[in-house]
């Protein structure tokens, strides 16, 4: 369709544009709306961004990102090496308690677990590694710690996104204990994230299930 072959052009414009990825094996498709991106890049990071230069365009509804990670031979590290400088990055961070997350590495793979107690930290325990050579991906199993929840989290959520950017008529807030689901629609998938980090920011929050939809 023109308007499928309009939006892999204008994703391919973005990644070329884009000076953190070397866009040179990536592959773009675009099915009404829903953007898949396949090939390879030369680290986790390029990886990441890659995905969030592919959101930000406008008419993209969704990502399916199947890029894989190919270190250049020459930059290859150890699992070993990989691990202690991924903990010696964390030691480094604020955002993340000392101590509060463990990291296991197999073949260039990252897996971190734990307990913490705000999503943000889960989050800033991941992006501090995505930068680091020789990691070609992150699995992130960090868990955030129960919190009581308060009978009006809804509410809370709900207040919070309708005092910003978003219209009280788009989005609905539900919960059952302290897992919120959004639903509605917002009109970018920038918006989209922004709402589930908003959620997230309700200490009592201990999942989400975001189901809003790009429209």
């Amino acid at each position: 369709m023109p308007h499928d072959r309009a939006l892999q052009e204008a994703v391919l414009a973005e990644l070329v544009w884009e000076p953190s990825i070397n866009a040179a094996h990536i592959g773009v498709t675009a099915d009404a709306g829903v953007v898949t991106l396949s090939g390879h890049v030369e680290n986790f990071l390029q990886k990441r961004n890659a995905e969030k230069a592919t959101a930000r365009v406008r008419g993209v509804k969704a990502v399916v990102e199947e890029l894989l990670v190919k270190l250049p031979l020459p930059l290859k590290y150890g699992d070993e090496e990989i691990a202690r400088a991924a903990l010696n990055r964390l030691d480094w961070e604020d955002s993340v308690p000392a101590g509060a997350v463990k990291v296991r590495v197999e073949q260039g793979w990252v897996t971190l677990s734990g307990l913490v107690e705000w999503h943000f930290q889960r989050e800033a325990a991941e992006k501090v590694l995505r930068g680091m050579t020789g990691i070609v991906g992150i699995q992130n199993d960090t868990t955030v710690k129960p919190h009581p929840v308060a009978s009006n989290i809804s509410a809370e959520i709900d207040a919070v996104l309708h005092r910003s950017r978003f219209d009280p008529d788009t989005i609905t807030v539900t919960t059952e204990g302290g897992t919120v689901t959004l639903s509605g629609t917002v009109p970018t998938m920038a918006d989209r994230y922004v709402a589930c980090q908003t959620a997230w920011n309700s200490k009592a929050t201990s999942a989400v299930h975001n189901d809003l939809v790009v429209a």
